[in-house]
């Protein structure tokens, strides 16, 4: 039986190049028109471009997300009537080098110091290290695991948060979302990396942001709607020692006219802190499609409740 696959990604060139550079069996690669929409039994695809379109598909049997978050896809109204995988276990490494540079950035006094240099002044600042500090990760799964591996390097005191309370390597404590107040309070340094579900939405209220010790330093790195923004921007307008250092947001691109572009103890990054690079997806979505031509479950299978 040939299969046929439809690119709905942002750099379809470079997927088909890919692609077809691993010679994979029966699979037939469609054009980008409307036909292949409807013939397509495959889908290799962004969930923003796959979204509005996933409900034309008549053949279809098999979604490969090309990221992580599939939240768009996962919706109650949305078809459930297919197999969906998503990408995971490479955003570890890249999740970890963008916490880290920015918090040992803050923690060295980096703008400081550069700060000095341009007026050619000599004065050490207030040395802080990450030594015996604590991290909060909100989440415990493969990129909170890589960060809390990282973060035991730089002998730090890791909580992870996930929701059985399950123990999992390399967190020194594990608890449930119930009882994020509890220990965000005594958080030096505090990661979101949820998806979005409808118990994580909105977990970083205004009532647990005010909890947040005075010189803290918040990252979300997972998904926007975990964070009431604007509550943020009232906490660090009035709280200037501490930190955040944000990747994600409910709208992309941020608007304009959000006062929190603004704060100077804030740093935007324009949803870049692991992005799916097209060789590793197609190294995962070729695995995948062996395993569906030999019968055997596919990897990273999302469970439509749950949303991931």
């Amino acid at each position: 039986m040939e299969h046929k696959l439809l690119l709905l990604t942002s750099n379809n060139e470079r997927y088909r190049d890919l692609l077809s550079s691993c010679h994979l069996p029966r699979l037939n690669l469609l054009g980008d028109d409307p036909n292949s929409i409807l013939a397509a039994d495959i889908w290799l695809a962004e969930p923003p471009l796959a979204a509005p379109l996933i409900g034309h598909a008549r053949n279809l049997k098999w979604l490969q997300s090309t990221y992580a978050g599939v939240e768009l896809l996962t919706k109650p109204r949305m078809r459930r009537d297919y197999q969906l995988t998503n990408i995971k276990n490479i955003f570890g490494p890249l999740m970890s080098e963008y916490l880290f540079g920015y918090l040992l950035a803050h923690k060295r006094e980096h703008q400081k110091y550069k700060s000095q240099q341009a007026e050619k002044i000599w004065l050490p600042g207030s040395f802080k290290t990450l030594q015996g500090q604590h991290l909060l990760l909100l989440g415990t799964g493969s990129i909170a695991q890589h960060i809390a591996k990282t973060a035991k390097h730089f002998g730090m005191q890791v909580t992870g948060i996930n929701r059985g309370a399950r123990p999992t390597s390399g967190f020194d404590t594990v608890d449930i979302l119930a009882n994020l107040p509890r220990h965000i309070s005594q958080a030096d340094a505090i990661a979101a990396i949820l998806p979005s579900t409808a118990e994580t939405r909105g977990v970083l209220s205004q009532q647990v942001l005010s909890l947040i010790k005075p010189d803290a330093t918040l990252f979300n790195l997972g998904r926007g709607d975990v964070l009431d923004l604007d509550a943020l921007y009232q906490q660090l307008a009035m709280h200037p020692q501490q930190h955040a250092i944000l990747d994600v947001f409910n709208q992309e691109p941020l608007p304009q006219e959000h006062p929190i572009w603004s704060l100077s103890n804030v740093i935007i990054t324009p949803h870049i802190a692991a992005p799916s690079f097209p060789e590793q997806v197609v190294e995962i979505f070729a695995d995948n499609y062996h395993k569906l031509l030999n019968n055997e479950p596919l990897s990273n299978p999302v469970n439509f409740e749950r949303g991931y």
